[in-house]
């Protein structure tokens, strides 16, 4: 069964823009349910707070190559947050040096991100919308300038 969703602006500086995906169900972003779910945990906090810190380096510096970990398979833009230690992980897609799709994420207890339903789900969903979003860029629906992907506004993806 295919899922609808958009995608929305989170964040924004002069050099990157952080958007994420929001399904139609319940009309959160993947990133807000991320931090909702791990702002306020003690457990991982210091991994939550190395994450945040990453975003608003990534949000200063730009979505540098150096600043993300690849996760998914050699084919495609899966990337996580943070590149170092912690059981923490936040999945995106860095579309470009100047723009980022943040999806969600969870604590890895597995060897792979495969053995744990959860965040295999959270990489299909990365995988699938990046797939959709290559076919409107081609086709000119979605273009990307500077920072910014234009005509995403009011556009549902159907993943």
């Amino acid at each position: 069964m295919k899922k609808k969703a958009t995608v929305e602006l989170i964040a924004d500086s002069e050099t990157t823009s952080l958007y994420s995906i929001s399904f139609e169900i319940d009309g959160t972003t993947e990133f807000e349910k991320f931090v909702e779910l791990f702002e306020s945990n003690a457990t991982y906090n210091k991994d939550y707070q190395r994450i945040i810190a990453a975003l608003q380096v990534i949000l200063q510096k730009g979505a540098i190559e150096r600043f993300f970990r690849a996760e998914g398979k050699m084919a495609d833009g899966v990337q996580a947050i943070p590149i170092e230690g912690g059981k923490l992980r936040l999945y995106c897609l860095r579309i470009s040096e100047q723009i980022v799709i943040l999806g969600n994420g969870g604590t890895k207890t597995t060897r792979t991100y495969q053995e744990n339903p959860r965040l295999y789900g959270y990489v299909l969903d990365l995988q699938r919308f990046e797939k959709i979003l290559a076919q409107y860029l081609c086709s000119n629906i979605v273009t990307i300038q500077k920072k910014e992907l234009k005509g995403i506004d009011g556009l549902t993806f159907e993943i």
